[in-house]
């Protein structure tokens, strides 16, 4: 293993946090969440989904999702429109095997697994890790349709008919019929109680 390398890569992987989705800002989004915001939820859902489906790995379905946009961070992020004039695939794919070269063999191979059944969906984990994907986009759609970004439901449309888990389709089903800030409202009912020593 080549520290300097590692260290580098480390660094490179802050451009996700720097660089902001691109598809909102079609729908008028200003301030679109980064790369890594959207990665963070959907390594969560991920292990959810994993659990909720009974597959005995949601570590691997997590860590699939931790570093599949990692290309990302040399080619950005690309939405349908603007990747209609190339092929994003084989440049993310070109990106994250480069990047995946300056960690180590055993890295590198792994990663490169990962990456693969995330794009193929050729493993159960790929396919829930997938849907996870999938489904954090929806949440997010869901988010702008609730703050009057009627085109946002574009988002939801195509993910619902995309989604290949009973889990995930359950998880969005609900999704539609809940406001995003719904979730703090009965935390507002509450009492707070000391804690006992």
């Amino acid at each position: 293993m080549d520290i300097k390398k590692i260290v580098n890569f480390i660094f490179e992987i802050n451009q996700l946090k720097k660089q902001k989705t691109s598809g909102w800002r079609l729908i008028g989004v200003d301030v679109p969440p980064s790369n890594a915001d959207h990665t963070l939820r959907a390594a969560q859902i991920g292990y959810i989904l994993a659990a909720m489906e009974g597959n005995p790995n949601p570590e691997r379905v997590t860590t699939i999702l931790v570093v599949h946009e990692n290309g990302e961070a040399r080619i950005g992020d690309q939405n349908k429109v603007s990747a209609k004039y190339y092929n994003k695939s084989e440049g993310e794919n070109q990106a994250f095997r480069d990047q995946s070269n300056n960690l180590g063999e055993e890295i590198e191979k792994k990663w490169n697994i990962y990456f693969e059944e995330f794009e193929n969906r050729n493993t159960p984990e790929g396919v829930i890790a997938k849907d996870a994907d999938w489904l954090e986009t929806a949440f997010q759609a869901k988010e702008y349709l609730d703050l009057g970004h009627k085109d946002a439901q574009n988002w939801i449309d195509n993910v619902e008919k995309s989604l290949e888990t009973e889990s995930a389709k359950k998880l969005l089903e609900e999704m539609k019929n809940t406001k995003f800030t719904e979730w703090w409202k009965d935390l507002k009912k509450m009492t707070y109680t000391k804690l006992e020593k």
